[in-house]
């Protein structure tokens, strides 16, 4: 199985995470919008929208991180949830 592959394989398995805490949804967020996008290409947005902005301060720590780094990374920490929630990668 390739690294693409892979990759999409844990996408799937993440979005049925039964338990993550909003800073580990945040850091696979980031590396997902890393790896399948690059590095972020839009502004920051406002102060008042807090949610979008923590979304994209995470999107933007991963910057200069290649798109397959970034889909290494994300395979990593999508599998250490899944451990860690008992569930079987």
């Amino acid at each position: 199985m390739g690294l693409k592959e892979e990759f999409e394989e844990y996408a799937e398995k993440a979005r049925t995470l039964p338990t993550a805490t909003n800073e580990d949804l945040l850091i696979i967020y980031g590396l997902y919008k890393q790896a399948t996008i690059g590095d972020v290409n839009t502004s920051r947005p406002g102060i008042f929208n807090q949610r979008d902005r923590a979304k994209w301060d995470a999107w933007k720590a991963n910057e200069g991180k290649s798109q397959e780094d970034a889909m290494g990374d994300y395979i990593t920490k999508v599998k250490q949830l899944l451990e860690a929630a008992g569930v079987s990668s």
